[in-house]
């Protein structure tokens, strides 16, 4: 069939499915590969997205199968970028516009709270602006950048009516969640933020170097994650209830092991995946589950997504003792010093031992 054949073409007869389990960064390279084949109208754009393939490499030999028409380089400009975004949607297409950094998207911030996610709402459903905006996300890099290259700001974005924002800790979940990104664009008219965690892209491992337990297989045509619905990793453990998202899932699970060997407290791990919309049923489900809740959110502590999880978790009535571990009120400085203002995975740990004594 025409569908088999464009995959065929899209991966040079070598389906992704088939192959050894990879990182973050080829597993989203390869759902661009597959989703550009399948949405016919889709086009990738942005700063460097083209022949270099983006700085981390995500957009990598998509030129080369998909020609310039679809796949190409903008402007050093986010209000550019988005500017493309909406005029391409509003003709039919569907753009995947880039955003290098987090901390760029605040440059043209407005054109998704005051004109794409408006649009629809404003004009009764008559003109739709839809997109997937990637946009390389989170702190924690290393080595690179500061403030502009590691932002933790998401505040802003939450606070855009019917924007969907997306933000996987692993890569097979990330393929999942793209994919039912662009059914939401191309079907419903939807504009979604896919917020990639930079520092998770090259992540193989979890506990020790080598063990491979953050590398994933592909996840094969057709298997995609519904929008807003978390997961839970050691749902048989109910001492504590960690819940995070992003980077936050990947420092929580070591965090979770050393709290179990060291201190022979059992935590299970809740992943919201998305920040909006919030799935908030599970997170009320999970703590009343469990002993303890410790909210692990790399966002801001004023804005960020521990208060919303708080609240749910308050508002729903009885509930366990509840902590957080969140990033501090300000931009973040270079180097180690990174560290005194973002969650480690020791002060999960500690934040944890203190609130189980």
């Amino acid at each position: 069939s025409a569908p088999v054949e464009r995959r065929l073409d899209a991966f040079g007869d070598a389906l992704p499915e088939l192959g050894a389990p990879k990182h973050m960064a080829v597993q989203i390279n390869r759902a661009l590969h597959d989703l550009l084949a399948q949405h016919q109208n889709a086009l990738v754009f942005g700063e460097d997205v083209a022949k270099k393939g983006g700085v981390y490499h995500l957009t990598a030999g998509l030129l080369e199968r998909f020609g310039a028409g679809r796949v190409f380089n903008t402007l050093l400009d986010e209000q550019t970028i988005l500017g493309l975004a909406q005029g391409f949607a509003s003709v039919g297409l569907l753009p995947v516009p880039e955003i290098q950094y987090l901390a760029y998207v605040h440059n043209a911030l407005d054109q998704l709270r005051g004109e794409a996610c408006s649009l629809q709402f404003f004009s009764r459903d008559q003109f739709r602006n839809p997109m997937v905006v990637r946009i390389a996300s989170f702190a924690y890099q290393k080595g690179f950048g500061g403030h502009f290259h590691n932002d933790n700001s998401i505040a802003a974005l939450r606070d855009i009516p019917a924007l969907i924002i997306a933000a996987p800790s692993r890569g097979d979940d990330a393929v999942r969640m793209l994919r039912s990104c662009f059914a939401a664009a191309q079907t419903s008219g939807r504009v979604v933020a896919f917020l990639e965690p930079i520092a998770r892209y090259m992540t193989r491992d979890l506990h020790e170097d080598g063990d491979g337990l953050w590398a994933t297989s592909y996840p094969p045509p057709g298997d995609a994650l519904p929008i807003g619905r978390g997961t839970v990793y050691g749902e048989n453990n109910s001492d504590l209830c960690i819940i995070s998202y992003a980077n936050g899932v990947w420092l929580s699970l070591r965090a979770a092991r050393q709290l179990e060997r060291e201190h022979g407290i059992a935590a299970r791990v809740v992943d919201l995946r998305w920040l909006a919309p919030l799935d908030e049923k599970l997170v009320v489900e999970q703590a009343r589950a469990c002993r303890r809740v410790l909210i692990v959110d790399e966002g801001r502590r004023s804005g960020g997504l521990a208060e919303p999880l708080l609240a749910a978790i308050a508002l729903a009535g009885e509930h366990p003792p509840l902590a957080r571990v969140v990033g501090e009120d300000t931009f973040i400085p270079l180097g180690p010093a990174a560290d005194t203002v973002l969650p480690t995975e020791q002060s999960i740990v500690q934040t944890a031992l203190d609130l189980c004594r």
